[in-house]
């Protein structure tokens, strides 16, 4: 009984955490390591009203084969949606955490999505093997200590005409990580600018985050 009381309080002060965005990290912090724990936090359908998910996928205008990269995967929260989205293409969940990427995976088969697939990522990249037509970030760019050169590497591994998507909390919203480390989206624009990147367009419909969407500019 008290094992099972401890275990709901762990539970209950994850969902806490996310309430207000996810626990800050960085990459080698494991405090994501417990995925089924996670699982109940990150996918809870509460969450869709404010992260509105498929509004946020149909905004990108997938080709039915594009190739998608979903850089901090987690439990597969935007992964499983886009890689039903995409039933010709491809999309990488990728995660540093190592049991992230075991529950992905895991997920994957169970779900019945041939299409999905989990790797673990580093801290300066995603470490792809192959192109992508489009790297997604959503709610983990501030987690990323380098963004710049991550950025770069981001770029090396697009096709032509591919694109990087951001979905990260305002700087006043009522969720996310603490506001000393949230991204601001001008410094993200300029960050993005330096890697070799240019705003293509801009998504207001969400209540707590910006969504802004980039491709490489002319050289």
């Amino acid at each position: 009984m008290r094992r099972a009381l401890a275990g709901a309080l762990a539970v209950l002060a994850a969902a806490a955490a996310f309430a207000q965005g996810h626990a800050h990290r960085g990459p080698a912090d494991h405090q994501f390591d417990d995925a089924e724990r996670w699982a109940q936090v990150f996918d809870d359908p509460a969450r869709d009203a404010w992260q509105q998910p498929d509004a946020v996928i149909r905004a990108l205008k997938l080709a039915p084969d594009a190739v998608v990269a979903d850089i901090g995967a987690g439990t597969g929260y935007f992964a499983v949606r886009l890689a039903r989205a995409v039933p010709k293409g491809r999309v990488i969940g990728v995660d540093v955490s190592h049991d992230m990427v075991r529950y992905l995976e895991e997920r994957a088969k169970r779900e019945g999505l041939a299409n999905l697939s989990a790797q673990l990522g580093g801290a300066d990249g995603p470490g792809l093997a192959a192109p992508v037509d489009l790297t997604l970030f959503v709610d983990v760019v501030h987690h990323i200590p380098a963004r710049e050169r991550y950025f770069e590497r981001v770029r090396a591994n697009l096709k032509p005409g591919g694109r990087v998507a951001v979905v990260d909390f305002k700087m006043d919203s009522r969720r996310g990580p603490p506001p000393g480390a949230r991204v601001p989206p001008g410094e993200l624009r300029a960050e993005l600018a330096r890697a070799g990147f240019e705003l293509v367009e801009e998504h207001g419909f969400l209540p707590d985050q910006y969504f802004l969407v980039f491709r490489p500019a002319a050289r």
